[in-house]
């Protein structure tokens, strides 16, 4: 179903009122991303929690200006959220349902965009990762970021693989979504080992910064030594085993986001 002029400018602007919404409580919570001002770099935080007030408008008694996105429930559909390239330019988190793509953070890069893009996703530019290569590309040019690979914590590099350092000299490690670790299980870790072998060691510094944090005394995972290549060997008998998956994930997220070195 397309859109009509009067129901795409009333979903856009019912939306943005949402977003307006979700900005309140954001911007406290999230001022800054990489010493950049809300809302720049934060369109993960945005799409979650305007997605999480859309359920609960949709849910409760929808707004007139909801019937589009009622219709396209009704007829079997949901609305997924999302994360990929937008144009190879930059990632992107969105929302998608049907034939329809739906932006609430639009402004993240360019805050001088609209809040709220719905297009149909044919037109929108947006499309899955596809590789570590093509993460690392964007990540380079969206993230102005040097790609080093996980010899900080080997038993973590085979779901994450890639050691990402900023111009301001954050860190933290590349890519914690389920799409790349879809992409990772999928390929059987070769998508993992490949970009291993092409990204250079990191630096020891780096290292020793990352294995000092208290978290590694008490959790096993990050204690591990050998090489990433050796533990993709060890987990590649359950590539797709979701028990393994989480086991590392848990361990992962035990870790902070980010560091300064």
């Amino acid at each position: 179903m397309t859109l009509t002029e009067q129901q795409h400018t009333e979903l856009t602007e019912y939306l943005a009122h949402l977003r307006i919404k979700a900005d309140i409580d954001l911007i406290k919570d999230y001022p800054h991303f990489s010493g950049k001002p809300y809302p720049l770099g934060r369109c993960k935080e945005i799409r979650n929690a305007v997605f999480e007030l859309l359920k609960e408008k949709l849910a409760s008694n929808p707004h007139q200006a909801l019937s589009p996105l009622i219709t396209k429930l009704q007829a079997g559909h949901e609305i997924k959220q999302v994360w990929g390239s937008l144009r190879d330019e930059y990632f992107q988190n969105a929302m998608i349902v049907d034939d329809l793509y739906i932006d609430v953070a639009n402004d993240t890069v360019n805050p001088n965009k609209p809040r709220v893009e719905i297009t149909p996703v044919a037109n929108s530019g947006f499309s899955a990762i596809t590789s570590f290569e093509q993460f690392c590309t964007i990540a380079k040019r969206y993230w102005q970021v040097t790609l080093y690979r996980n010899d900080v914590f080997p038993a973590l590099a085979p779901y994450f693989p890639i050691v990402c350092i900023a111009e301001n000299n954050s860190c933290w490690f590349g890519a914690a979504t389920n799409e790349m670790l879809e992409l990772t299980m999928n390929s059987e870790f070769n998508e993992s080992k490949h970009i291993l072998s092409v990204l250079p060691s990191c630096p020891e510094h780096v290292i020793n910064k990352w294995r000092a944090l208290a978290v590694c005394d008490t959790e096993p995972l990050l204690q591990k030594t050998g090489s990433p290549e050796q533990f993709i060997e060890q987990y590649n008998i359950k590539a797709k085993d979701l028990q393994q998956r989480d086991s590392i994930v848990t361990g992962f997220f035990k870790l902070p986001d980010a560091i300064s070195l």
